[in-house]
C-alpha cells in the first residue's frame, strides 16, 4: 500500500473493511471508539494521518449510532489534516427516503448525503444506492457501484436451462432488464399493492412464468415478505424454481422465519451488511475485491466504467 493511504474500518463494517484492506494489499489503521457511560461516542485515530488519502470504510444500517460514529471518523480526518477523505458506505443507509411520498415527511437520504459533505468527506464510495438519483444529493464526487459485477457470474455459473429474472416489484423493473438484456432471458415484472409499509397485500406478475427458472433480483431485503410472497406466487403458477439475488441483506423483524418458510430455494446476498445469523437458504458473496480495485483506480486516477455491468 501507498505509504500516503490509511485504510480504517468502523465497529459496524469490521469485517468487510478487513477484507478490502486484504484485498487492496494493506491492513486496517488502528482507530479507537470510547463509548462514555450514557452511550456517547469518542473517535480518536491512533495513528497520524496528516497529508494522508483516508479511506473511512462503515455501512450506515441501523442503529443510527454506525452513521454517528461515521462522522465523528471523518471529523476526527479532517481535524487530523488528512489530504481527502473517502468516505466508503458498502450500505448507504436511509436511502428508501429519497423523496416526499407524503405529506410532512423528511427526505433521509438527502439529509445524510448534507452531513457527511459537512463533516468533511471529500468523496463517497457506495453500492446499489435504493435510488440512482441519490447521487444528486451530493455536492462531492460519487463512486456508484454495482453488485451487478458480482452477481452476474454468479448466476451464469448457476447454467439454469430456461432462465428468467424478474423484478419483484414495478421500481425494480429498469434493474431486472439489465440483467435480462445482457443474461440474454426473458423478463417478469411483479405488481404488488401496500397499505403500509413492509407489507404487501396483494401482489401480480407481468410475464410467462410457467416451466421457468426464476431469478428475482433487488437492491436489498429487509423483512424478505415482497421477495417470499413473490416465489410463492411464482410456484404457483407453475415456475420450476425461484432463486433470489439481493445485494443488501437487511434481514430485519421475521425475515430469517420468512425465507426459511417461503419456497425461496437460494438467496444470494452480498457482506455489506453481517448477516445476524446462518441460514442453509442464504448464500454470501463478498463485495472486498470491488471495492479494494476501485479504490485503486480512484488513487491512480483510473476510469472505474469497467467495473459496471448493470
Amino acid at each position: 500500500m501507498e505509504s500516503s493511504v490509511c485504510l480504517f474500518g468502523g465497529n459496524a463494517s469490521k469485517t468487510v473493511a478487513e477484507k478490502i484492506a486484504t484485498a487492496y494489499g494493506s491492513h486496517l489503521g488502528k482507530v479507537n471508539v470510547i463509548r462514555f457511560s450514557d452511550g456517547e461516542l469518542q473517535v480518536s485515530f491512533e495513528e497520524s494521518v496528516r497529508g494522508q488519502s483516508v479511506f473511512l470504510i462503515q455501512s450506515t444500517f441501523p442503529p443510527a449510532e454506525n452513521l454517528m460514529e461515521l462522522l465523528l471518523m471523518i471529523d476526527a480526518a479532517k481535524r487530523a489534516s488528512a489530504k481527502e477523505i473517502i468516505a466508503v458506505l458498502p450500505y448507504f443507509g436511509y436511502a428508501r427516503q429519497d423523496r416526499k411520498d407524503q405529506p410532512r415527511v423528511a427526505i433521509g437520504s438527502k439529509l445524510v448525503a448534507d452531513m457527511l459533505a459537512v463533516a468533511g468527506a471529500t468523496r463517497v464510495m457506495t453500492m446499489d444506492l435504493h435510488a440512482d438519483q441519490i447521487q444528486g444529493f451530493f455536492n462531492i464526487p460519487v463512486d456508484h457501484l454495482y453488485a451487478s459485477t458480482i452477481f452476474m457470474p454468479h448466476i451464469q455459473q448457476l447454467n439454469l436451462p430456461n432462465l428468467a429474472i424478474a423484478a419483484p416489484d414495478m421500481g425494480g423493473s429498469k434493474r431486472a432488464n439489465a440483467y435480462a438484456k445482457h443474461l440474454k432471458c426473458d423478463i417478469i415484472i411483479c405488481y404488488k399493492q401496500r397499505t403500509k409499509a413492509n407489507v404487501v397485500d396483494h401482489m401480480t406478475a407481468i410475464g410467462d412464468i410457467e416451466g421457468k427458472n426464476v431469478v428475482l433480483v433487488d437492491d436489498m431485503i429487509d423483512t424478505g415478505g415482497t421477495l417470499c410472497k413473490a416465489s410463492d406466487m411464482m410456484m404457483e403458477r407453475g415456475a420450476l424454481s425461484v432463486r433470489a439475488i439481493c445485494t443488501h441483506g437487511i434481514l430485519s423483524g421475521k425475515a430469517y422465519e420468512n425465507i426459511e418458510n417461503s419456497k425461496i430455494t437460494e438467496l444470494i446476498v452480498t457482506d455489506t451488511i453481517p448477516l445476524k445469523r446462518e441460514s442453509n437458504k442464504i448464500k454470501v458473496v463478498s463485495v472486498a475485491d470491488l471495492f479494494a480495485r476501485v479504490i485503486h483506480n480512484v488513487l491512480s486516477n483510473e476510469s472505474i466504467s469497467s467495473h459496471f455491468i448493470v
